[in-house]
């Protein structure tokens, strides 16, 4: 499984906002998306994700090979820790559960309820979900927000085991992951100059 974009366009809000954007990610790879707030980011992953078509250009990524965390967690506050991740691991027809609490430091919270975590244990709770959806490509938009120092390295360590397994990642953060082999792609130059209204909103995808 690999991610080729070639000459992509991506709109917000029927508002071309990014175009020409050209890369390829191969198993074993992570690509790190910067620009600043507002650049695209978030577009260009959600239609990586399938979740709004594209303006223009093509993208060889099946949707059901990716597995997109957005800025929610996606948690039912009602459900415990360990059955929010048996919830989606039962969706996505996998097991794992345990591995994936072990991997983002949440084994001990395994019976509380959502509800009663702090922000930083919704976040690993959250990307714990990534361990259980079985899928290649993770596309992940800023996926260390709410998480101190020592949760960032940890998952750290979980995207580089991820990309060791064969999978692949492409990430939009601010933050120093720590992933020197990682490629980054500044987003600022494919900012389009004419914006281009086509009566799509994203928020109805």
């Amino acid at each position: 499984m690999q991610i080729v974009v070639d000459n992509l366009a991506v709109a917000r809000g029927g508002v071309t906002v990014l175009q020409g954007v050209s890369f390829a990610v191969r198993p074993g790879q992570a690509l790190i998306l910067r620009g600043p707030n507002g650049s695209g980011k978030t577009t260009l992953l959600r239609t990586l994700a399938g979740l709004q078509p594209p303006v223009g250009g093509t993208m060889d990524l099946a949707p059901e090979a990716a597995a997109y965390g957005a800025h929610a967690d996606g948690l039912k506050s009602t459900l415990t820790v360990r059955e929010n991740l048996a919830f989606w691991a039962a969706i996505h027809g996998t097991d794992g559960v345990e591995a994936a609490m072990t991997g983002m430091d949440v084994a001990s919270l395994a019976h509380r309820r959502a509800s009663e975590l702090s922000a930083g244990q919704k976040r690993r709770l959250g990307l714990a979900r990534l361990l259980v959806t079985g899928r290649p490509v993770w596309l992940l938009d800023e996926p260390t927000v709410s998480l101190d120092v020592a949760s960032v390295t940890l998952f750290a360590g979980v995207v580089r085991q991820h990309l060791a397994g064969g999978g692949l990642a492409i990430i939009a953060t601010h933050v120093d992951l720590g992933l020197p082999e990682a490629a980054e792609l500044d987003l600022t130059p494919y900012r389009a100059r004419i914006l281009a209204r086509d009566g799509f909103d994203e928020a109805f995808a």
